[in-house]
């Protein structure tokens, strides 16, 4: 099973989907916005970025869903 860091927080979870800025060694991930490939799973890019619904109030990343964030507020 992968284990994810995440660079911002620290926290070690086995699903990056709990983490603010996953990471895996090694492993390259496709944006479903831009094409572009990314080390992140959670790539930024201003396509991303336009769609912003959510931040998280943690570390302030910001977000299109609130499953992808720690401690997820809507944006005003």
């Amino acid at each position: 099973m992968a284990s994810y860091t995440c660079k911002t927080c620290g926290k070690i979870s086995s699903e990056s989907g709990h983490l603010c800025d996953p990471t895996e060694a090694g492993k390259l991930y496709t944006c479903e916005s831009c094409g572009q490939q990314a080390k992140k799973k959670k790539h930024l890019c201003k396509p991303q970025a336009a769609k912003f619904e959510f931040f998280c109030s943690g570390c302030g990343r910001g977000a299109v869903k609130k499953e992808d964030l720690c401690d997820p507020q809507p944006m005003q």
